[in-house]
């Protein structure tokens, strides 16, 4: 496939464009965590837990990645665990750390609020090559690493 004809742009347009583009994930994220009858912050910590798919998350690492403490977390849990969300258990190495796993039914509940928006995102795709898409998760993946980085930074601050 051939990638369409570009306008020429700058970092400043592309920085615009990503700002707009995360302050509409933001309201969007609030809507998703409404319909899901979550916080904001609950349904981040879900995602962590549920993206990790069959690699242990622990409560230590859940505080973290969400930039929570560790009491927090627990409340965070203790919700999500409630609403079935996840399940917890002790960790057969070390008993005194709790384990997280995400339910199959609440994965499939949040995908199913996801699924109209990244099925249209996933669209935005067909324009561009395998080329351009390459480029695009390489800068996304790196701009990532950038925005821990500076989370990281504001804790130590």
């Amino acid at each position: 496939m051939e990638g369409r004809l570009r306008l020429p742009g700058s970092a400043t347009d592309a920085l615009a464009a990503l700002d707009d583009l995360i302050a509409t994930s933001i309201i969007g994220r609030q809507e998703f965590a409404r319909t899901l009858g979550l916080s904001v912050t609950d349904l981040v910590c879900f995602a962590y837990i549920a993206g990790a798919g069959d690699s242990p998350v622990t409560a230590g690492d859940l505080a973290r990645r969400a930039h929570v403490t560790t009491g927090a977390v627990t409340g965070i849990i203790n919700r999500l665990e409630r609403g079935g969300f996840v399940t917890r258990r002790p960790d057969p190495a070390d008993r005194r750390r709790v384990i997280v796993a995400a339910t199959p039914a609440a994965a499939e509940r949040v995908r199913t609020v996801h699924e109209p928006c990244h099925a249209l995102l996933e669209g935005l795709f067909a324009d561009y090559t395998q080329e351009e898409i390459a480029v695009l998760a390489d800068w996304l993946s790196r701009a990532g690493a950038v925005a821990r980085g500076c989370l990281e930074e504001s804790r130590e601050t």
